[in-house]
């Protein structure tokens, strides 16, 4: 079980009202309205043009559905006149986008992720905000594209330090989410259970509601009954109230009774 990484730049609030609506949308899963907010600048702002990308392809990652929509933002994105910086925070949308398509088995497309995401290494600065985020989804294509977890798990440890020193507690929800997932797949299950644990901590207090679900399954892989039967359960409760998403956790969940 994967899940998808926060793109940079609507992973908090911060102070402008715009952003503080997007994100209550996006934490929310409410990915095409969050989009429609930032449209009107979309045509001629590049920062507003990769958010709405951004978001569109959030969205496929966790529906499976929009891919169309997604690609159309992202070449509206790549077609406006973009410093270095912005072309690789698009180059690693594209990569995440294809890595998606792939992952859910829409259409392989595991060439253009690594290319894309090998442009965006290029492009970025060392110091670059996108640069960690760039690094979990190498680790994530490492992993479950290639089946190299030894080179997973270095993007993400790498992902997971500087997040932790820029205090992304987001992405860092996402890089112990994952680092814990290798620590159980070598038999480590404390560790897996702290990992784990500090993933859903974080998810709550982040308020990122679309990402708690599947941090109370993953807690529950390494919880003993009945804590491990209430954690799925309260999963399910939060997958129900959100519509279904992420779909790919349906597989994971208790099956309701008729």
């Amino acid at each position: 079980m994967t899940e998808t990484a926060v793109p940079h730049s609507v992973r908090t609030a911060g102070g402008d009202p715009l952003d503080s609506a997007v994100w209550r949308l996006r934490s929310r899963g409410c990915w095409e309205d969050a989009a429609a907010l930032v449209e009107p600048r979309a045509a001629a702002e590049p920062r507003a043009a990769l958010r709405r990308a951004e978001l569109l392809v959030e969205r496929c990652m966790f529906t499976g559905e929009g891919w169309g929509r997604a690609e159309e933002a992202l070449r509206a994105a790549e077609s406006l006149s973009l410093d270095d910086e912005e072309r690789g925070a698009a180059a690693c949308e594209r990569g995440y986008l294809a890595y998606a398509s792939t992952l859910l088995r829409v259409r392989d497309r595991a060439d253009e992720a690594r290319a894309a995401l090998g442009r965006s290494a290029a492009l970025l600065a060392p110091d670059s905000l996108c640069r960690p985020l760039l690094d979990f989804r190498r680790g994530l294509m490492a992993e479950h594209v290639s089946g190299n977890p030894q080179a997973a798990e270095a993007g993400y440890r790498r992902a997971h330090n500087e997040a932790l020193s820029r205090g992304d507690a987001l992405l860092t929800s996402y890089t112990w989410r994952h680092l814990a997932a290798l620590a159980l797949l070598n038999g480590n299950a404390a560790e897996a259970r702290h990992g784990f644990a500090e993933s859903l901590r974080l998810r709550e207090e982040t308020g990122f509601l679309v990402g708690i679900a599947p941090a109370l399954v993953a807690l529950a892989e390494v919880e003993p009954e009945p804590e491990s039967a209430r954690l799925r359960a309260e999963a399910a409760r939060l997958f129900r109230l959100l519509g279904g998403v992420p779909r790919w956790l349906a597989a994971h969940l208790p099956i309701p009774e008729p």
